[in-house]
């Protein structure tokens, strides 16, 4: 009996001291970390589709600016003419855009140009009314970027005959035609900054719908 007691209190004594020092080990650990905080996506998704609208409402301010150059520069160049006040008998001295093909291209391109503005205003509309369509803005991309295309090919071309114009070659025998036909050369530069002009709106058009692509 005294055998069985003793057995007993050493393990009440063990169980205690198991206890108290499983008790001690919880109470020297460091703090459970904070429980993880969940951020719910609403407000990221509110703040991405107002960063979207955004870009569209800048796309169409940006196509109205384009579109406003490029018919500029088209009406411009397409009713300039000049005829000076001296003629011969078998010669009138005329200047008119469609004398060279050159001025002919730069007229149509512009022209085209600011026709697809137009019809590109309501696939513009889409992007805000929808600002997750992905369809219309890769559209409006390639469009762009050709419309970059022509638009800077016909302006380029066109300012060298107009550098030709104002101050001639002489290795080529081409003569400073400006020197008489004043009026007819400043309105073709005039129209040619207004090209240039539509040609930096729309690299600025393909710029923001690569930014509004790239949102997510």
């Amino acid at each position: 009996m005294d055998s069985k007691k003793s057995d007993e209190v050493a393990i009440s004594r063990d169980a205690k001291a198991n206890y108290d020092a499983k008790g001690k080990a919880v109470e020297g650990a460091p703090p459970p970390p904070p429980p993880p905080v969940v951020v719910t996506t609403k407000a990221t998704k509110i703040r991405n589709i107002r960063g979207k609208k955004g870009l569209a409402i800048i796309d169409i301010v940006l196509r109205l600016g384009a579109g406003s150059a490029a018919l500029a520069a088209a009406y411009i160049s397409g009713n300039t003419e000049q005829i000076l006040p001296f003629f011969t008998q078998f010669f009138q001295f005329h200047a008119q855009y469609n004398d060279l093909p050159t001025f002919t291209f730069f007229v149509a391109a512009n022209a085209v140009a600011s026709g697809y503005i137009a019809i590109s205003l309501p696939f513009s509309i889409v992007c805000i009314v929808r600002p997750h369509a992905i369809g219309p803005r890769l559209l409006l991309v390639f469009l762009d970027t050709v419309m970059v295309a022509l638009v800077m090919s016909a302006a380029g071309a066109s300012s060298a005959i107009v550098y030709l114009a104002h101050n001639g070659n002489l290795n080529s025998n081409w003569l400073a035609i400006c020197m008489q036909y004043t009026d007819f050369c400043q309105a073709l530069t005039g129209a040619l900054v207004a090209s240039f002009v539509a040609a930096v709106f729309f690299m600025l058009l393909v710029v923001n719908s690569t930014f509004a692509l790239k949102r997510k």
